[in-house]
């Protein structure tokens, strides 16, 4: 019988372990297990003491440059002292392996382990901390490009819109909210003085799901799957989005909110123009990632993504911090 072909697959962990094996020169008692099979999977990797987390980016996700660059990007902020998650070679001094996966050629990197565990909420020193950890990570990005996407209006704000088109009619009152929204927020970046903000390489997807922390309290950051070019408030934004979203008393994320951005002014100052501009980059995120989920349908989201999913995203996330700003449609 002839094999069907798939346009998406998990690899097979014992066979991965071979494989990881021979190119990384572990020993016959290296395991491999899967961690996450989401828009990349990835695998944990244990060798007698060590450990490691090898990801495999979905077919078509990022291309060999994008990864290569992602890598450049690792190597300079931890080098630069930044706790991060960084890429290992092989035993031929290689970052990049190509796997030949049933769907086609995937590609997949090996990165340090990042010691601790997740946390959903932790206590405001730590929020202090990781405003430190992310000026100190501005500090070397601020002025820079990598190749890779840089996070316009249309690809916050036009593009995700239209990948969520076929998942959500046009009548409903949630998708006239993103419509309207939409508007509102192209306008607000039109006005944005750029003379008084910072411009890029930002990660734009650090939160509590991407990072570790310790018993000691050292933080470790990792997947800059996202990472790309744009403004540096883009990160503080999204980090304040996530702070609201997990913290429901008020007077609490008011706390850490603000502990937050006293470790980041500890480092680097933040303007009053970025200050302003951070209830609506933040919404933009909202709209950026919406479009991830809808795009990345097929291999990842199908397993919770459906009308339903989105009505109660769109009116408990989205539109809750709208409304929590006070953002005004004109």
């Amino acid at each position: 019988m002839k094999t069907f072909p798939v346009s998406s697959s998990i690899l097979s962990t014992t066979h991965l372990a071979d494989f990881l094996r021979e190119q990384y020169g572990f020993s016959q008692n290296a395991t491999c297990q899967l961690l996450k099979a989401g828009v990349n999977h990835s695998y944990l990797i244990t060798d007698v003491e060590f450990k490691a987390v090898f990801r495999i980016y979905s077919l078509n996700w990022r291309t060999e440059t994008d990864i290569s660059q992602e890598i450049s990007l690792l190597n300079r902020i931890n080098e630069g002292g930044i706790p991060v998650s960084y890429p290992l070679t092989d035993t031929r001094g290689h970052y990049i392996q190509q796997l030949n996966a049933p769907e086609g050629s995937r590609f997949g990197v090996l990165f340090s382990f990042a010691a601790g565990e997740k946390l959903l909420t932790f206590p405001a020193e730590v929020h202090y901390k990781l405003g430190q950890i992310m000026a100190q990570f501005h500090q070397i990005t601020v002025n820079q490009t990598i190749d890779r996407v840089t996070y316009t209006p249309e690809v916050m704000l036009v593009d995700p819109l239209e990948k969520l088109k076929p998942f959500l009619s046009e009548d409903t009152p949630e998708m006239q909210f993103m419509l309207s929204t939409q508007r509102f927020l192209l306008n607000e970046f039109a006005n944005i003085d750029h003379a008084k903000t910072r411009q890029g390489v930002v990660h734009l997807d650090i939160w509590f799901d991407n990072l570790n922390i310790a018993k000691d309290g050292t933080v470790t950051l990792f997947d800059f799957d996202f990472c790309g070019n744009g403004l540096l408030s883009f990160d503080i934004a999204y980090y304040i989005l996530q702070i609201h979203s997990t913290e429901t008393d008020v007077a609490e994320f008011h706390n850490k909110k603000e502990s937050f951005l006293q470790g980041y002014e500890s480092i680097t100052e933040i303007s009053e123009e970025e200050k302003r501009l951070f209830p609506m980059l933040g919404e933009s995120i909202y709209f950026f990632y919406i479009g991830v989920q809808c795009e990345r349908f097929e291999n990842w989201s199908n397993t919770f993504l459906n009308e339903l999913y989105l009505k109660r995203l769109i009116n408990l996330r989205v539109k809750r911090w709208f409304d929590f700003n006070a953002l005004a449609v004109s």
